[in-house]
């Protein structure tokens, strides 16, 4: 009798921590701040584009945001406008196809994004920018200012109008597309929630979205769904309350049933004996350098892979030479100084230019391209 009163007591005291455990995880998980993606249309936060989403839905009628494919894109009486800014990935054909159907329909696309290649068949080139301020003119000559991050400039076809442009090359186009406009413009943060009011940021955006007159039938769209939310999770549906109680009862099945003993599931194999590894083919290409003594071709190879990581990093062309490279070396590596930057490249294009390296030469270069190159990743 004993020994049933303290596991019914045990079972009590067991019942309570689950409770007082459910009321804790409750005000702790209501009270967490609600996090926001960049450029995010319902984002209050300084790299959000809440402010100007307002300011549209006071002075406009139809201003909503759209989260489903582009392939849904609805076929309204009257014009619309689709916001583009800064997406996170580049569609698909099947989905830029769609965009091309809904502004060949008589809408309007306004891309906003510091490299839109990849978009439309949108062309671009790097350019060198020591300050975001520029002065900007506009198709009427006029001069304004504004912040410009992008690395690069727009490289517009001979249909195309320039709608703005500064002394580095051209930020805005127009081009159309059947019944329809593509604009596009390099300059997302003029956007956001802490640029938007500074110097000439909005007339230069509403510049854009009025390159045809505003009326009540104007419908605006802002695209959420490149910026990686495509709809409501079907948890959505669900209160707070419930799906904790839900998690607690799935917690206290998993104690149950490791009270009673029961095993989770077969002996598994030891993952190395049933699986291939995915650098098995940089294995094989690095043992096979080794053997041939091909170190020539295996710094050649490292010596690409670094270049293609100084394009992508630090905005350095991958098409320059070495030598060339220099002086945008000088301004982006810190730690070495501008003569030991030109010795280090003169050194590199003479081992380079070699048809046969030493295995010393191999150890001792390939050392320093992997210092350079984690520099280069570590920013």
């Amino acid at each position: 009798m004993k020994v049933n009163t303290a596991k019914k007591k045990g079972w009590i005291w067991f019942g309570v921590l689950v409770v007082l455990f459910t009321i804790c995880s409750f005000f702790v998980l209501s009270q967490k701040p609600q996090e926001f993606s960049p450029y995010d249309s319902k984002s209050p936060s300084p790299n959000g584009l809440k402010a100007f989403y307002t300011y549209l839905d006071n002075e406009l009628e139809m201003v909503r945001r759209w989260e489903q494919p582009p392939t849904l894109l609805p076929e309204l009486q009257g014009r619309q406008i689709l916001l583009m800014v800064e997406p996170y990935f580049t569609p698909d054909s099947k989905e830029m196809a769609s965009y091309i159907d809904f502004i060949e329909q008589g809408n309007t696309i306004i891309l906003l994004k510091n490299n839109p290649k990849g978009f439309f068949d949108i062309r671009t080139t790097f350019v060198e920018s020591m300050f975001p301020e520029q002065t900007i003119k506009d198709s009427s000559q006029a001069n304004l200012v504004g912040d410009i991050y992008s690395p690069v400039r727009l490289e517009p076809e001979e249909e195309d109008e320039i709608l703005l442009s500064d002394q580095l090359g051209d930020i805005a186009v127009k081009r159309k597309y059947g019944n329809g406009t593509l604009i596009v413009a390099l300059a997302p943060n003029w956007l956001t929630n802490q640029d938007i009011l500074k110097k000439d940021h909005l007339p230069l955006v509403l510049g854009l979205i009025q390159q045809d007159e505003l009326n009540n039938e104007t419908a605006i769209l802002f695209d959420e769904y490149n910026h990686g939310d495509s709809g409501s999770s079907f948890l959505a549906v669900y209160q707070d309350w419930f799906l904790l109680l839900l998690f607690q009862g799935v917690l206290i099945a998993i104690l149950l049933i490791w009270k009673q003993g029961k095993r989770f599931g077969p002996i598994i194999q030891p993952r190395e004996e049933t699986v291939r590894f995915s650098d098995e083919s940089l294995r094989a290409l690095a043992a096979w350098h080794l053997k041939g003594n091909a170190y020539r071709d295996s710094l050649t190879i490292q010596a690409e892979y670094l270049k293609h990581l100084l394009q992508e990093r630090w905005g350095i062309p991958y098409n320059r030479d070495w030598k060339d490279c220099a002086v945008y070396l000088h301004k982006r590596w810190k730690t070495k100084e501008n003569g030991k930057i030109d010795l280090f490249i003169h050194q590199l294009t003479q081992v380079l230019g070699k048809e046969k390296i030493t295995k010393q030469e191999y150890l001792e270069w390939s050392n320093k391209l992997d210092t350079l190159r984690k520099e280069v990743e570590e920013g």
